[in-house]
């Protein structure tokens, strides 16, 4: 197994180096649901993807108005991650290859 190395770049970035190697970006999508709060929805998107308070109520907005919204889009790997995170937090969220 080789090292690891640390280094200070975005999430995207390290997705796009992680893509080029694994194949086929995947999304995370959140779907609308009549329970949940969009109060909580915002928190759990800052919570899961460290996103500020504006972009994630902007994703909660868009799920809440058109049904869905592509939360996320990396690799494979990582996007179950995300949709376990968000299934364990009982938001209805799955996942789909990325149109490219």
């Amino acid at each position: 197994m080789r090292p690891r190395t640390t280094v200070a770049a975005t999430e995207t970035e390290t997705d796009t180096a992680t893509l080029t190697r694994v194949g086929r970006p995947w999304n995370v999508v959140v779907h609308d649901d009549p329970v949940t709060l969009m109060e909580y929805v915002t928190k759990v998107f800052m919570e899961v993807f460290a996103y500020p308070h504006a972009k994630a109520q902007e994703l909660m907005l868009e799920v809440h108005q058109t049904g869905r919204s592509v939360v996320w889009t990396g690799a494979r790997e990582r996007a179950e991650g995300h949709v376990q995170k968000l299934q364990g937090r009982h938001l209805i969220a799955t996942l789909e290859p990325s149109p490219e």
